[in-house]
Protein backbone atom coordinates (compact mmCIF):
# COMPACT_ATOMS: atom_id res chain seq x y z
CA UNK A 1 0.00 0.00 0.00
CA UNK A 2 1.32 3.45 -0.93
CA UNK A 3 2.18 6.01 1.72
CA UNK A 4 -0.72 8.11 2.94
CA UNK A 5 -0.38 11.62 4.41
CA UNK A 6 -2.00 11.96 7.83
CA UNK A 7 -2.66 14.64 10.42
CA UNK A 8 -2.37 13.16 13.91
CA UNK A 9 -5.26 14.35 16.06
CA UNK A 10 -4.42 12.72 19.38
CA UNK A 11 -3.01 9.64 21.08
CA UNK A 12 -5.21 6.61 21.70
CA UNK A 13 -5.24 4.43 24.80
CA UNK A 14 -2.66 2.05 23.30
CA UNK A 15 -0.19 4.90 22.91
CA UNK A 16 -0.62 5.23 19.14
CA UNK A 17 -1.36 8.41 17.22
CA UNK A 18 -4.95 8.71 15.97
CA UNK A 19 -5.82 10.07 12.53
CA UNK A 20 -8.65 10.04 10.00
CA UNK A 21 -8.33 9.03 6.36
CA UNK A 22 -10.92 8.06 3.82
CA UNK A 23 -13.70 8.28 6.39
CA UNK A 24 -12.05 5.82 8.79
CA UNK A 25 -9.97 6.05 11.95
CA UNK A 26 -6.40 4.73 11.83
CA UNK A 27 -3.65 4.38 14.42
CA UNK A 28 0.03 5.12 13.87
CA UNK A 29 2.62 4.24 16.54
CA UNK A 30 5.43 6.67 17.50
CA UNK A 31 3.46 9.76 16.49
CA UNK A 32 2.18 12.74 18.49
CA UNK A 33 -0.77 15.15 18.38
CA UNK A 34 -0.59 17.88 15.71
CA UNK A 35 2.09 16.10 13.70
CA UNK A 36 1.97 15.67 9.93
CA UNK A 37 3.22 12.20 9.00
CA UNK A 38 3.17 9.59 6.28
CA UNK A 39 2.29 5.97 6.99
CA UNK A 40 1.66 2.73 5.15
CA UNK A 41 -0.19 -0.52 5.65
CA UNK A 42 -3.63 -2.07 5.52
CA UNK A 43 -6.27 -2.18 8.21
CA UNK A 44 -6.65 0.27 11.06
CA UNK A 45 -3.05 0.03 12.37
CA UNK A 46 -0.48 1.56 10.05
CA UNK A 47 3.30 1.81 10.13
CA UNK A 48 5.00 5.19 10.33
CA UNK A 49 7.20 5.95 7.33
CA UNK A 50 8.12 9.60 8.00
CA UNK A 51 7.45 12.52 10.32
CA UNK A 52 6.91 15.45 7.97
CA UNK A 53 6.15 18.08 10.61
CA UNK A 54 7.24 17.18 14.14
CA UNK A 55 5.49 18.26 17.32
CA UNK A 56 7.44 20.58 19.63
CA UNK A 57 6.76 17.93 22.28
CA UNK A 58 8.79 15.33 20.42
CA UNK A 59 12.05 14.29 22.12
CA UNK A 60 14.80 11.84 21.20
CA UNK A 61 14.25 8.30 22.59
CA UNK A 62 17.02 7.18 24.94
CA UNK A 63 16.97 3.43 24.14
CA UNK A 64 18.72 2.14 21.03
CA UNK A 65 16.06 -0.56 20.64
CA UNK A 66 13.19 1.93 20.64
CA UNK A 67 10.93 1.60 17.64
CA UNK A 68 11.78 -2.09 17.22
CA UNK A 69 11.14 -3.38 20.76
CA UNK A 70 7.53 -3.87 21.78
CA UNK A 71 8.15 -2.90 25.41
CA UNK A 72 7.93 0.92 25.30
CA UNK A 73 5.63 3.01 23.14
CA UNK A 74 6.19 6.58 24.27
CA UNK A 75 9.84 7.49 24.85
CA UNK A 76 9.49 10.12 22.12
CA UNK A 77 7.03 12.30 24.08
CA UNK A 78 7.96 15.18 26.37
CA UNK A 79 7.25 14.48 30.06
CA UNK A 80 4.41 16.87 30.88
CA UNK A 81 2.04 16.15 27.96
CA UNK A 82 2.82 12.45 28.35
CA UNK A 83 1.75 12.52 32.01
CA UNK A 84 -1.37 14.53 31.19
CA UNK A 85 -2.28 11.89 28.61
CA UNK A 86 -1.85 9.13 31.20
CA UNK A 87 -4.29 10.90 33.53
CA UNK A 88 -6.69 11.32 30.60
CA UNK A 89 -6.83 7.55 30.14
CA UNK A 90 -8.49 7.36 33.56
CA UNK A 91 -10.81 10.36 33.14
CA UNK A 92 -11.73 9.14 29.65
CA UNK A 93 -12.69 5.69 30.92
CA UNK A 94 -14.94 7.27 33.55
CA UNK A 95 -16.44 9.66 31.01
CA UNK A 96 -17.33 6.68 28.82
CA UNK A 97 -19.49 5.54 31.77
CA UNK A 98 -21.01 9.04 31.97
CA UNK A 99 -19.07 10.10 35.08
CA UNK A 100 -17.10 13.31 35.23
CA UNK A 101 -14.19 13.14 37.66
CA UNK A 102 -11.14 15.28 38.23
CA UNK A 103 -8.08 13.02 38.05
CA UNK A 104 -5.10 14.23 40.04
CA UNK A 105 -1.84 14.79 38.17
CA UNK A 106 -0.27 11.48 37.21
CA UNK A 107 2.42 10.54 39.73
CA UNK A 108 5.72 9.39 38.26
CA UNK A 109 6.53 6.18 40.16
CA UNK A 110 9.27 4.85 37.90
CA UNK A 111 11.89 5.37 40.60
CA UNK A 112 15.05 3.33 40.04
CA UNK A 113 13.29 1.33 37.33
CA UNK A 114 11.34 -1.89 37.05
CA UNK A 115 12.39 -4.53 39.54
CA UNK A 116 10.99 -7.52 37.67
CA UNK A 117 11.28 -8.56 34.06
CA UNK A 118 9.92 -11.40 31.91
CA UNK A 119 12.22 -12.47 29.08
CA UNK A 120 11.64 -14.82 26.17
CA UNK A 121 14.50 -17.17 25.29
CA UNK A 122 14.98 -19.08 22.04
CA UNK A 123 17.69 -21.52 20.96
CA UNK A 124 18.26 -22.06 17.25
CA UNK A 125 21.21 -23.98 15.78
CA UNK A 126 23.08 -23.65 19.04
CA UNK A 127 22.62 -19.87 19.21
CA UNK A 128 20.68 -18.54 22.22
CA UNK A 129 18.81 -15.24 22.08
CA UNK A 130 16.94 -13.52 24.90
CA UNK A 131 14.83 -10.39 25.08
CA UNK A 132 11.39 -9.00 24.28
CA UNK A 133 9.15 -9.51 21.28
CA UNK A 134 9.53 -6.93 18.55
CA UNK A 135 6.76 -4.37 18.23
CA UNK A 136 3.57 -5.82 16.71
CA UNK A 137 5.36 -9.09 16.04
CA UNK A 138 6.10 -12.58 17.32
CA UNK A 139 9.77 -12.12 16.39
CA UNK A 140 12.17 -12.18 19.34
CA UNK A 141 14.42 -9.13 19.59
CA UNK A 142 17.79 -10.05 21.10
CA UNK A 143 18.64 -7.50 23.81
CA UNK A 144 21.67 -7.02 26.04
CA UNK A 145 20.53 -4.01 28.05
CA UNK A 146 17.19 -2.43 28.97
CA UNK A 147 17.40 1.10 30.43
CA UNK A 148 13.99 0.99 32.12
CA UNK A 149 15.08 -1.80 34.49
CA UNK A 150 16.62 -1.39 37.93
CA UNK A 151 20.43 -1.58 37.86
CA UNK A 152 20.09 -4.76 39.96
CA UNK A 153 18.60 -6.46 36.87
CA UNK A 154 21.49 -5.57 34.57
CA UNK A 155 22.50 -9.26 34.44
CA UNK A 156 19.00 -10.53 33.65
CA UNK A 157 19.67 -11.04 29.94
CA UNK A 158 22.91 -12.95 30.55
CA UNK A 159 21.14 -15.10 33.14
CA UNK A 160 18.38 -15.87 30.66
CA UNK A 161 20.85 -16.84 27.92
CA UNK A 162 22.82 -19.08 30.27
CA UNK A 163 19.66 -20.94 31.23
CA UNK A 164 18.50 -21.08 27.61
CA UNK A 165 21.74 -22.80 26.59
CA UNK A 166 20.66 -25.74 28.75
CA UNK A 167 16.86 -25.55 28.66
CA UNK A 168 16.35 -24.33 25.10
CA UNK A 169 13.18 -22.33 24.42
CA UNK A 170 11.81 -20.99 27.70
CA UNK A 171 10.50 -17.92 29.46
CA UNK A 172 12.61 -16.48 32.25
CA UNK A 173 11.28 -14.17 34.96
CA UNK A 174 13.85 -12.30 37.06
CA UNK A 175 12.95 -10.31 40.18
CA UNK A 176 15.37 -8.10 42.08
CA UNK A 177 15.28 -8.96 45.80
CA UNK A 178 17.40 -8.12 48.83
CA UNK A 179 19.11 -11.52 48.49
CA UNK A 180 19.84 -11.20 44.77
CA UNK A 181 18.04 -12.22 41.56
CA UNK A 182 15.09 -14.55 42.08
CA UNK A 183 14.68 -16.48 38.83
CA UNK A 184 11.54 -18.33 37.78
CA UNK A 185 11.57 -20.30 34.51
CA UNK A 186 8.82 -21.81 32.40
CA UNK A 187 10.23 -24.64 30.28
CA UNK A 188 9.14 -27.86 28.60
CA UNK A 189 8.52 -30.75 31.01
CA UNK A 190 10.65 -33.15 29.02
CA UNK A 191 13.59 -30.73 29.10
CA UNK A 192 13.16 -30.21 32.84
CA UNK A 193 13.15 -33.95 33.47
CA UNK A 194 16.29 -34.40 31.40
CA UNK A 195 18.24 -31.48 32.85
CA UNK A 196 16.91 -31.43 36.42
CA UNK A 197 20.11 -32.72 37.95
CA UNK A 198 22.30 -30.06 36.35
CA UNK A 199 20.16 -27.02 37.15
CA UNK A 200 21.14 -26.54 40.80
CA UNK A 201 24.65 -25.53 39.76
CA UNK A 202 23.26 -22.40 38.09
CA UNK A 203 22.45 -20.83 41.47
CA UNK A 204 26.09 -20.47 42.45
CA UNK A 205 27.42 -20.05 38.92
CA UNK A 206 25.04 -17.15 38.18
CA UNK A 207 24.95 -15.80 41.75
CA UNK A 208 21.19 -16.24 42.09
CA UNK A 209 19.15 -16.07 45.27
CA UNK A 210 16.88 -18.83 43.98
CA UNK A 211 16.07 -20.79 40.85
CA UNK A 212 12.61 -22.21 40.20
CA UNK A 213 11.45 -24.08 37.10
CA UNK A 214 7.75 -24.62 36.39
CA UNK A 215 6.98 -23.63 39.98
CA UNK A 216 9.42 -26.11 41.52
CA UNK A 217 12.30 -24.69 43.55
CA UNK A 218 15.47 -26.22 42.11
CA UNK A 219 17.95 -24.60 44.51
CA UNK A 220 18.23 -21.57 46.77
CA UNK A 221 21.32 -19.80 48.08
CA UNK A 222 19.28 -17.36 50.17
CA UNK A 223 15.58 -16.84 50.74
CA UNK A 224 14.39 -14.00 48.47
CA UNK A 225 12.72 -11.44 50.73
CA UNK A 226 11.11 -8.06 50.26
CA UNK A 227 10.34 -5.31 52.75
CA UNK A 228 6.67 -4.33 53.06
CA UNK A 229 6.37 -1.59 55.64
CA UNK A 230 7.54 -3.09 58.93
CA UNK A 231 7.34 -6.65 57.60
CA UNK A 232 9.97 -8.73 55.83
CA UNK A 233 8.16 -11.16 53.55
CA UNK A 234 9.55 -14.29 51.85
CA UNK A 235 8.65 -14.04 48.18
CA UNK A 236 6.99 -17.20 46.77
CA UNK A 237 8.51 -18.58 43.54
CA UNK A 238 7.24 -16.44 40.70
CA UNK A 239 5.40 -14.29 43.24
CA UNK A 240 3.78 -11.04 42.17
CA UNK A 241 5.28 -7.66 43.05
CA UNK A 242 4.38 -4.21 41.83
CA UNK A 243 6.58 -3.32 38.87
CA UNK A 244 8.71 -0.78 40.73
CA UNK A 245 9.59 -0.30 44.39
CA UNK A 246 8.51 3.33 44.18
CA UNK A 247 5.26 2.26 42.54
CA UNK A 248 4.47 -0.02 45.46
CA UNK A 249 5.30 2.69 47.99
CA UNK A 250 3.24 5.27 46.10
CA UNK A 251 0.19 3.04 45.76
CA UNK A 252 0.41 2.01 49.42
CA UNK A 253 0.69 5.62 50.58
CA UNK A 254 -2.35 6.61 48.53
CA UNK A 255 -4.32 3.65 49.89
CA UNK A 256 -3.46 4.38 53.53
CA UNK A 257 -4.24 8.08 53.08
CA UNK A 258 -7.59 7.25 51.47
CA UNK A 259 -8.57 5.07 54.44
CA UNK A 260 -8.48 8.09 56.71
CA UNK A 261 -9.41 7.18 60.28
CA UNK A 262 -10.72 3.69 59.50
CA UNK A 263 -9.95 1.26 62.32
CA UNK A 264 -11.21 -2.02 60.86
CA UNK A 265 -10.48 -2.77 57.19
CA UNK A 266 -10.39 -5.58 54.66
CA UNK A 267 -7.72 -5.88 51.97
CA UNK A 268 -9.08 -7.87 49.03
CA UNK A 269 -6.84 -9.37 46.33
CA UNK A 270 -4.08 -8.70 48.86
CA UNK A 271 -1.20 -10.71 47.35
CA UNK A 272 1.71 -10.90 49.79
CA UNK A 273 0.46 -7.85 51.66
CA UNK A 274 1.98 -4.62 50.28
CA UNK A 275 -1.08 -2.69 51.45
CA UNK A 276 -2.16 -4.92 54.35
CA UNK A 277 1.05 -4.53 56.34
CA UNK A 278 1.06 -0.77 55.97
CA UNK A 279 -2.64 -0.53 56.87
CA UNK A 280 -1.97 -2.68 59.94
CA UNK A 281 0.26 0.03 61.37
CA UNK A 282 -2.95 1.92 62.17
CA UNK A 283 -5.95 -0.42 61.75
CA UNK A 284 -7.09 -4.04 62.05
CA UNK A 285 -6.88 -5.85 58.72
CA UNK A 286 -8.49 -8.96 57.27
CA UNK A 287 -6.70 -9.92 54.03
CA UNK A 288 -7.92 -12.27 51.29
CA UNK A 289 -6.48 -13.67 48.05
CA UNK A 290 -6.81 -16.88 46.04
CA UNK A 291 -3.00 -17.23 45.75
CA UNK A 292 -2.15 -19.89 48.36
CA UNK A 293 1.63 -19.35 48.37
CA UNK A 294 1.10 -15.60 48.77
CA UNK A 295 -1.24 -16.08 51.73
CA UNK A 296 1.19 -18.56 53.30
CA UNK A 297 4.00 -16.00 52.97
CA UNK A 298 1.76 -13.28 54.37
CA UNK A 299 0.76 -15.39 57.39
CA UNK A 300 4.39 -16.29 58.12
CA UNK A 301 5.34 -12.61 58.04
CA UNK A 302 2.41 -11.67 60.31
CA UNK A 303 3.76 -14.04 62.97
CA UNK A 304 7.27 -12.62 62.65
CA UNK A 305 6.36 -8.91 62.70
CA UNK A 306 5.70 -6.86 65.81
CA UNK A 307 4.17 -3.42 66.25
CA UNK A 308 1.09 -4.07 64.11
CA UNK A 309 -2.64 -4.06 64.77
CA UNK A 310 -4.32 -7.50 64.59
CA UNK A 311 -4.08 -9.08 61.11
CA UNK A 312 -5.60 -12.18 59.54
CA UNK A 313 -5.04 -13.62 56.07
CA UNK A 314 -7.09 -16.30 54.32
CA UNK A 315 -7.26 -17.99 50.92
CA UNK A 316 -10.41 -17.04 49.04
CA UNK A 317 -11.42 -16.83 45.39
CA UNK A 318 -13.03 -13.41 45.35
CA UNK A 319 -14.18 -13.83 41.75
CA UNK A 320 -16.30 -16.87 42.57
CA UNK A 321 -16.90 -16.19 46.27
CA UNK A 322 -16.79 -12.46 46.89
CA UNK A 323 -17.05 -11.17 50.44
CA UNK A 324 -20.78 -10.86 51.17
CA UNK A 325 -22.44 -7.87 52.87
CA UNK A 326 -22.93 -9.83 56.09
CA UNK A 327 -19.23 -10.62 56.21
CA UNK A 328 -18.44 -6.93 55.89
CA UNK A 329 -20.46 -5.97 58.97
CA UNK A 330 -18.27 -3.94 61.30
CA UNK A 331 -15.77 -2.94 58.63
CA UNK A 332 -15.02 0.75 58.28
CA UNK A 333 -13.36 0.35 54.91
CA UNK A 334 -12.55 -2.10 52.14
CA UNK A 335 -9.54 -1.96 49.81
CA UNK A 336 -9.58 -3.99 46.60
CA UNK A 337 -6.77 -4.37 44.07
CA UNK A 338 -7.85 -6.97 41.50
CA UNK A 339 -6.06 -8.20 38.38
CA UNK A 340 -6.71 -6.51 35.05
CA UNK A 341 -10.15 -8.15 34.76
CA UNK A 342 -11.39 -6.01 37.64
CA UNK A 343 -13.62 -6.96 40.56
CA UNK A 344 -17.17 -6.88 39.21
CA UNK A 345 -18.57 -9.59 41.50
CA UNK A 346 -16.94 -8.09 44.59
CA UNK A 347 -18.00 -4.57 43.64
CA UNK A 348 -21.63 -5.71 43.47
CA UNK A 349 -21.43 -7.16 46.97
CA UNK A 350 -19.66 -4.07 48.27
CA UNK A 351 -22.38 -1.87 46.76
CA UNK A 352 -24.96 -3.82 48.80
CA UNK A 353 -22.98 -3.54 52.04
CA UNK A 354 -22.99 -0.88 54.76
CA UNK A 355 -19.27 -0.15 54.38
CA UNK A 356 -18.67 3.60 54.39
CA UNK A 357 -15.33 3.80 52.56
CA UNK A 358 -14.04 1.81 49.58
CA UNK A 359 -10.59 2.23 48.07
CA UNK A 360 -10.12 0.83 44.57
CA UNK A 361 -6.70 0.13 43.07
CA UNK A 362 -6.59 -0.89 39.43
CA UNK A 363 -4.16 -1.49 36.57
CA UNK A 364 -6.90 -1.05 33.95
CA UNK A 365 -8.90 2.19 33.69
CA UNK A 366 -11.68 0.49 31.71
CA UNK A 367 -12.48 -2.22 34.25
CA UNK A 368 -11.94 0.30 37.04
CA UNK A 369 -14.63 2.54 35.49
CA UNK A 370 -17.02 -0.41 35.26
CA UNK A 371 -16.49 -1.26 38.95
CA UNK A 372 -16.80 2.42 39.87
CA UNK A 373 -20.18 2.57 38.13
CA UNK A 374 -21.37 -0.37 40.24
CA UNK A 375 -20.25 1.28 43.49
CA UNK A 376 -21.81 4.61 42.57
CA UNK A 377 -25.04 2.82 41.68
CA UNK A 378 -24.97 1.33 45.18
CA UNK A 379 -24.81 4.70 46.91
CA UNK A 380 -21.10 5.50 46.96
CA UNK A 381 -19.69 8.83 45.78
CA UNK A 382 -16.37 9.03 43.97
CA UNK A 383 -14.28 11.48 45.99
CA UNK A 384 -10.73 11.22 44.71
CA UNK A 385 -8.96 9.64 41.73
CA UNK A 386 -5.20 9.53 41.21
CA UNK A 387 -3.24 8.10 38.28
CA UNK A 388 0.11 6.44 39.00
CA UNK A 389 2.74 5.71 36.35
CA UNK A 390 5.05 2.81 37.24
CA UNK A 391 5.10 1.34 33.71
CA UNK A 392 6.72 4.45 32.33
CA UNK A 393 6.90 4.98 28.56
CA UNK A 394 4.12 2.41 28.06
CA UNK A 395 0.36 2.78 27.71
CA UNK A 396 -0.30 1.18 31.12
CA UNK A 397 -1.47 3.27 34.06
CA UNK A 398 -2.50 2.50 37.64
CA UNK A 399 -5.47 4.05 39.43
CA UNK A 400 -6.21 4.66 43.12
CA UNK A 401 -9.69 5.96 43.94
CA UNK A 402 -11.59 6.72 47.14
CA UNK A 403 -15.34 6.15 47.40
CA UNK A 404 -17.47 7.14 50.39
CA UNK A 405 -21.12 6.96 51.37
Amino acid sequence: MADVALAIEGVGRRGEGVARTGGRTVFVPYTLPDEEVTAEGAGERLSLTAVVTASPDRVAPFCRHYGRCGGCQLQHWREQPYRSWKASLVSGALKARSFEAAVADCIDAHGAGRRRVALHVRKRNGVVTAGYMAARSHTLLDIGHCPVLEPALERAFDIARALGATLGDCDVGVTATRAGPDVSVKAGRDVLAREHGSLASFVNALKLARLSVNGEVIASAAAPRVQLGKATVALPPGGFLQATAQGEETLARLVVDALGKARNAADLFCGIGPFAFRIAERARVAAYDNDRPAIAALNAAIKATSGLKPMTAAVRDLFREPLAPGEMEGLDAVVFDPPRAGAEAQARQLARSKVKTAVAVSCDPVTFARDAEILIGGGFSLKQVTAVDQFKYSSHVEVVARFTR
